[in-house]
């Protein structure tokens, strides 16, 4: 399920997160909306051309990414022999890094300017994807997966501020960012299918190889891609700090404990660093003259419902995707080509549903459609109970559905009534902060799904996945019930 509803919404209008850190939390509905801030000159239409083609490369490649990693894991575990630990920090060193620079992320494109930005992020993504390459241990590739998420929070924001600057008119502007945002269902469907292919007939190394040509691809493109203008934009290091070291220790805490004990030195460390460095990202932000993230938008339930929403529904998505790549390859047997066709139903389904809930939101009104998205998903997480070793293919992809269907529904919705509980001029900081939740939330279902499947002698352990599901259920029922008592029903 990509992340981009919320940007789409954000660059729709212009922004990205942290261009707007003078605006006030509320506007008074008589007050004059702010100038718009200057544009470069509209792009030739060949240009336009140019531009959208290396932004929907760069958002697909890092989509890929993701996806096809999570099928090469078992091809991992074999060659570099990491454990399920080292597998875990496979996929969150990238996915932390990538939650948390999104929150400065945007202000970076608006002070470089977003064609620099992108030109930046696509570089050093391409380089982090060499390293990964040719890691010779799991410690090396947890490195550079790190470089990798950091190159794709700046990709994200950067790509769509191109797209925005190179279309002026406003409906061949919306055309651009549909095809963006579909280019994402795609990078999603096709990801873990490629990944299995490359996995299986050039090893998993290819999957990062694969990035090498596409990163050079879109560096040729944009040298032909006007330059972008520069908008004065707040950096705040300190805040960003401390909310990677909140991230990490906490990453560290929830897969390190179940694999050390949780009562263990280094866990009760990482668990007093995750404490400390969240209180002093608080007091930062609550005293920066122009903060990342102000405070008081926390404090607005149509604002924090929605993020809790966003990191549930992501911990499950995410989660259950992790946990279906080891089920399918280390109980199943599956090969890796297999085990990615099989998720080509899902994709294919949550594809459907995003262009439906829309049109579902406006006939019933959103928070319906967002309670009955999470009510789909604890379905999800009940219906894969029973999944074991035998359990028919067939039924395998039935009890699916139900997890193909509660995110797909419910982003769009949650999405479209986020950007209208805050003022414009705050979208991008919103739809940061969005995207970080959500990422977090994806991170942290995989810490605890690891930490639940690693059985006897590093076998698939059923009963720890059964745990994981009823754990992440409970999360859903509970920003539920959230979401029916405290948001408002349009």
């Amino acid at each position: 399920m990509p992340s981009t509803p919320s940007r789409s919404a954000a660059l729709a209008h212009g922004h990205t997160p942290g261009s707007s850190a003078h605006t006030p939390w509320r506007r008074h509905p008589d007050q004059p909306r702010p100038a718009a801030p200057p544009t470069a000159a509209p792009a030739a239409p060949r240009r336009s051309g140019l531009a959208l083609v290396a932004s929907l490369l760069g958002f697909t490649v890092i989509t890929i990414d993701v996806s096809a990693v999570n099928i090469a894991l078992p091809a991992i575990r074999s060659s570099l022999d990491g454990g399920m630990a080292g597998l875990q920090w496979v996929v969150d060193a990238y996915t932390l890094m990538f939650a948390a620079l999104m929150l400065s992320a945007g202000a970076l494109a608006d002070r470089a300017g977003a064609r620099r930005a992108y030109a930046w992020g696509v570089a050093l993504f391409t380089l982090a994807s060499l390293g990964c390459a040719l890691a010779p241990g799991i410690g090396v590739l947890v490195t550079t997966r790190v470089a990798q998420g950091g190159a794709a929070a700046v990709v994200m924001p950067a790509s769509l501020a191109l797209v925005r600057q190179a279309y002026e008119d406003a409906r061949a502007r919306a055309r651009a960012i549909a095809l963006w945002t579909v280019g994402g269902s795609v990078a999603m469907a096709a990801g873990p299918v490629l990944g299995g292919l490359l996995t299986d007939w050039a090893g998993w190394r290819a999957v990062f190889l694969l990035n090498l040509p596409v990163g050079a691809v879109i560096l040729g493109l944009l040298v032909r891609v006007p330059r972008s203008p520069r908008r004065p934009a707040a950096l705040d290091g300190v805040g960003q700090l401390t909310a990677v070291l909140a991230l990490a220790g906490l990453a560290f805490a929830v897969i390190e404990g179940g694999h050390r004990g949780w009562t263990s030195g280094p866990v009760l460390a990482a668990a007093a660093l995750a404490v400390a460095s969240g209180y002093a990202f608080c007091a930062v932000e609550a005293r920066h003259r122009q903060p990342m993230v102000p405070l008081a938008m926390l404090r607005d339930r149509e604002v924090a419902v929605p993020l809790a929403v966003g990191f549930a529904v992501n911990a499950a998505f995410y989660g259950g995707i992790f946990l279906l790549g080891l089920y399918y390859q280390q109980l199943r047997g599956m090969s890796g080509i297999v085990a990615g066709l099989m998720f080509v139903p899902m994709s294919a389904v949550v594809t459907a549903t995003n262009l439906v809930s829309p049109r579902l939101a406006e006939r019933i009104g959103r928070r319906p459609v967002i309670v009955a998205g999470q009510v789909v998903f604890i379905t999800a997480m009940l219906a894969m109970l029973p999944l074991a070793a035998h359990t028919p293919v067939w039924l395998v992809l039935v009890l699916l559905l139900p997890l193909s269907i509660g995110g797909a529904l419910v982003v769009p919705a949650l999405t479209a009534l986020l950007m209208d509980a805050v003022p414009r001029e705050r979208a991008g900081t919103a739809s940061g902060l969005l995207n970080s939740f959500r990422q977090t939330g994806g991170a942290l279902a995989v810490a605890l799904f690891g930490s639940l499947l690693s059985g006897p002698g590093g076998g698939f352990s059923l009963p720890g996945m059964r745990t994981g599901l009823l754990a992440v259920a409970a999360l859903l029922l509970a920003t539920a019930a959230l979401s029916r008592l405290l948001l408002r029903r349009g």
